[in-house]
């Protein structure tokens, strides 16, 4: 399995962005977001994207150089159209836009219609997080990319629509909560598919609705589905879900799930960053969530050789492994960067064994 250097990585998928068009500051703002998203263990929010990004500016169906436009703002909220621009690129000045706001407003909610992909939510949480910030980010997938059916239907009606929660305040760096409505991440099968491997059982089902662990039936026609979170009660996932749909869809002015959506392009986001200083202080929360800590990692454990994780937790341990060791990355996403290289003429880098 080739791994890659950070610096070596992120330069990589710079230059092929540049390659396609991008500019310079956005095409560094779409490399450090993806590798910093492997960094993190989140393989299916990194490096896999660039061709998929790619091909879709080549296609004509996100626009490079689309600005993020303001279509309504107040003190406390902002209603945003990314005219189909760079998905990562756009939710960053969306967000950065809602922390110049929380410095005077207890709440400020943004949304983003009419965006690619928005990547690794978390991202955002760990922004409003160095601020000081309390956050929560949801997306669903613009009405297309609908991979989850209802619990007892073998057709997909929804997106994998996740959500995210970011408290500041841990003694390891804040707690973010981020997870997806279903059972996986669609990138997390594609990144199967990719590589040639098949998915962990309990991830998909077939067309036909039987358990599958074949990721190539997730994409056939008819198409599998991806199981909603929550295992034997995964009404709970599908409903959450639900919930999320509406509002993504219903107040960014984008699109909920409808019949025959299009190709799948990308995301309505839906944001809120809350300041604790307007409600019962900074400090206040600080001290209850480090004292809130330390008796949560203070249990009793079943296995003394195991560590007690929290949110954010498994991503600060890949993280640091992945910053001492490099990025690993398996053969069959690799071979699709390099041949995504060689068609737009970016010279590979070289790699460690």
């Amino acid at each position: 399995m080739p791994v890659i250097a950070i610096e070596t990585l992120s330069s990589y998928a710079q230059k092929l962005f540049l390659a396609a068009g991008v500019s310079e500051a956005d095409a560094a703002c779409m490399a450090n977001s993806l590798v910093e998203a492997n960094l993190r263990g989140h393989d299916s929010h990194g490096v896999m994207r660039v061709a998929s990004y790619i091909e879709q500016i080549e296609q004509g169906r996100i626009f490079p150089t689309s600005q993020l436009d303001i279509i309504n703002e107040s003190a406390s909220s902002i209603v945003a159209d990314g005219n189909w621009g760079l998905g990562l690129v756009l939710a960053h000045r969306l967000v950065d836009k809602m922390i110049a706001k929380a410095a005077s407003s207890a709440v400020v909610i943004g949304t983003l219609r009419r965006s690619s992909h928005i990547g690794r939510l978390g991202e955002y949480a760990e922004k409003f997080a160095a601020q000081g910030l309390i956050s929560m980010a949801l997306a669903n997938t613009h009405g297309a990319a609908q991979r989850v059916a209802p619990v007892g239907g073998k057709r997909p009606r929804l997106g994998t629509n996740p959500i995210c929660i970011g408290v500041p305040g841990g003694s390891q760096g804040p707690f973010v909560f981020d997870i997806g409505t279903s059972a996986t991440a669609e990138g997390k099968v594609r990144l199967k598919k990719i590589a040639g491997e098949p998915v962990p059982p309990g991830w998909i089902l077939d067309p036909e609705g039987n358990p599958s662990t074949n990721p190539n039936d997730l994409y056939g026609n008819p198409p599998g589905t991806i199981l909603p979170l929550g295992g034997d009660q995964a009404y709970k996932g599908f409903g959450l879900a639900f919930m999320i749909e509406m509002l993504c869809g219903g107040m960014s002015g984008g699109q909920c799930a409808y019949p025959n959506p299009p190709a799948p392009i990308g995301n309505c986001g839906w944001f809120m960053a809350i300041s604790p200083e307007f409600f019962a202080g900074t400090d206040h929360l600080l001290q209850e969530v480090q004292q809130l800590e330390q008796y949560i990692r203070s249990v009793p454990k079943i296995d003394e050789s195991k560590e007690i994780y929290l949110p954010g937790d498994p991503e600060r341990s890949t993280l640091n492994n992945r910053r001492a060791k490099g990025i690993p990355l398996d053969e069959g996403n690799w071979n699709a960067l390099f041949a995504l290289g060689n068609r737009l003429g970016v010279a590979a880098p070289a790699l460690a064994s």
